[in-house]
């Protein structure tokens, strides 16, 4: 069955060779990226090239921007304008609702009355 199943489906080796390369190289590339590293070498290059008066603080300002920005993770976007009644953005927390047994209502409406 596994000779036959190699057969049948040995026209998608290619592709199947190509994802697995383009996740290797993909892999490599996000971890460079996020490598402290090369993050320090970034934002050293562009205090050297503003000490040098290659670009302007407000470029290298922008740059490291840039950098940092590529660090942290994007804010979830709610659809909801920032607020400070519930701590600026944040969705308020859903409020639980007491769980019920059967005969537990009718228990509680005798000892209303």
């Amino acid at each position: 069955m596994d000779i036959l199943w190699a057969l049948l489906t040995l026209p998608y080796a290619p592709v199947r060779g190509l994802t697995a390369v383009v996740r290797v190289v993909a892999r490599e590339a996000e971890s460079q990226q996020y490598d402290p590293v090369n993050v320090r070498r970034e934002l050293e290059e562009l205090d050297r090239a503003a000490a040098a008066g290659d670009i302007t603080p407000e470029e290298r300002d922008r740059g490291q921007q840039r950098v940092l920005d590529r660090l942290t993770p994007p804010a979830a976007d709610t659809g909801r304008t920032p607020s400070r009644a519930n701590g600026g953005g944040r969705p308020a927390p859903a409020r639980r609702r007491p769980v019920r047994r059967p005969g537990e209502q009718q228990r509680a409406a005798r000892e209303k009355t």
